[in-house]
């Protein structure tokens, strides 16, 4: 059994109980830093917004307190990270899959997926898309926040975090673009590092 065999196990442990995950993650990725500052310049949420808020695979919830609580919905497919997050933040969660919401069309103001898309098979990821474009009304902001490798020669560590990714559908940001489909147009994309972790950065815009 090599080295990558062993640290995907523990990995396969570890993902399994929500709060080593969590401790795990904000570790690797200096608190979230990268991802909370991007959020705030991109969805600028702010106390007493009444806009609303979609978490597309939310996990954890980790990022719910970046929110106005009663307008944040999240939701994932792990019923344990659900779990964690109803009693460990606050918010609305939901049991779902990406591909079938049980949300009403035009729903939401605003989406943040992040690190979930990577995790996707290409139909998967594009029914999730137009599922997500249901969803959210005519303007409104998605960010887009996917796991990319680290430029060649930098960051080590996130390379070797990089090659042990869960995720087995990192894209080329042309393929990404494919992924969203015509109803979410990229007004801009950029590279962002939060601790050892890089990824590419999308802002979308629903179109009417």
């Amino acid at each position: 059994m090599n080295l990558f065999t062993l640290l995907d196990a523990a990995l396969d442990r570890l993902s399994a109980a929500p709060r080593m995950w969590n401790s795990l993650r904000w570790l690797a990725e200096a608190g979230f830093s990268g991802e909370r500052l991007a959020i705030a310049r991109e969805l600028r949420p702010w106390a007493g917004d009444r806009r609303r808020f979609l978490d597309f695979g939310c996990g954890t919830g980790e990022f719910a307190s970046d929110f106005p609580g009663t307008q944040y919905v999240g939701f994932d497919l792990s019923t344990g990270y659900l779990r964690f997050a109803a009693d460990n933040r606050h918010g609305s969660y939901l049991a779902s899959s990406g591909d079938a919401l049980a949300l009403a069309t035009s729903a939401f103001d605003a989406a943040l997926i992040c690190g979930v898309i990577h995790h996707l098979p290409d139909a998967v990821a594009r029914a999730a898309m137009h599922e997500l474009a249901r969803v959210l009304r005519p303007g409104a902001t998605v960010l887009v926040m996917e796991d990319t490798p680290p430029p060649s020669g930098q960051n080590p560590a996130g390379h070797l975090l990089h090659a042990i990714d869960r995720g087995g559908h990192i894209r080329s940001e042309a393929e990404y673009r494919a992924i969203f489909g015509p109803a979410l147009v990229v007004e801009r994309a950029y590279h962002l590092r939060s601790g050892i972790c890089d990824y590419a950065a999308y802002v979308l815009t629903r179109l009417p």
